[in-house]
């Protein structure tokens, strides 16, 4: 069999895997349409002159979008790795011809698919529950696709590692949570202290809430909390772009070597 074929098998035989899971398809999309309601319609509703969610509804599409992106392949990759260390089947992998690499990238299509559905979603109940404008942009599915990729990479490193599926849940939460909030998502970095913001560099997920947020709005917040023009179409969205590919690259690589070839 041939590798396109290897990988459309294994694809085919994970996103039944993820279906009979009903649990995990329940939360995959229904969470983030919680988070949409709770801060963009009973939080965003009720401006207080300051502070935060009083930035345009248009602002928080990556925060929103970043709760599936981030999540999703952390907890369902880590626990899919934890599942086949436990059932030994990466023993049982390894005498097929289906490479981790391979393997990997069957996890992350079907990570892609369920996420842009969920993704698309979410931007729908937020134009109807918050008003806010968006331009759509081929470059939003590009920068969903390359931040599912580097987190599905990351997600295999924590099922790696872990030593279990309990651990993998906690190692998700301890490191998707602080990320969530300090990545230029929910939180504008004219909120944190000075000393800080050259740290939201160091965030991968940084780099997708800049891009998304350049593709799929007109304006965007200063320093200062004024606001000023972005870059829809310009240098900004591309140079994300091109970091966000880098490091899922490299994410995906540390991810496929940590897999391991018994158990």
């Amino acid at each position: 069999m041939s590798l396109p074929g290897r990988v459309s098998s294994e694809t085919r035989a994970a996103a039944k895997s993820f279906l009979r899971r009903r649990t995990a398809v329940f939360f995959t999309f229904l969470f983030p349409l919680l988070i949409v309601v709770i801060f963009g319609a009973l939080v965003q509703t009720q401006p207080t002159g300051g502070g935060l969610f009083t930035e345009a509804p248009a602002y928080y599409v990556p925060g929103y979008l970043a709760v599936v992106v981030l999540f999703t392949p952390l907890s369902r990759v880590g626990s899919e790795v934890a599942r086949h260390r436990e059932g030994n089947r990466f023993e049982k992998l390894a005498t097929t011809p289906l490479s981790r690499g391979e393997w990997l990238a069957a996890q992350t299509l079907v990570n892609v698919a369920i996420i842009g559905l969920a993704g698309a979603l979410v931007l729908a109940v937020m134009v109807a529950v918050t008003g806010a404008e968006i331009v759509l942009s081929p470059l939003l599915a590009v920068f969903l696709a390359l931040g599912v990729a580097l987190f599905c990479g990351i997600g295999a490193l924590i099922g790696s590692l872990a030593d279990s599926q309990d651990g993998v849940i906690s190692a998700s939460n301890a490191i998707a949570i602080p990320l969530l909030f300090l990545s230029e998502t929910f939180v504008p970095p004219y909120l944190l202290p000075e000393w800080f913001r050259p740290l939201m560099d160091l965030s991968p997920l940084t780099y997708f809430s800049r891009g998304v947020r350049a593709v799929v709005t007109d304006t965007g917040p200063s320093a200062e909390g004024t606001v000023v023009a972005a870059w829809p179409s310009g240098p900004e969205p591309l140079f994300n772009l091109v970091v966000l590919a880098v490091l899922g690259a490299v994410a995906f690589a540390i991810g496929t070597i940590a897999l391991p070839r018994t158990d």
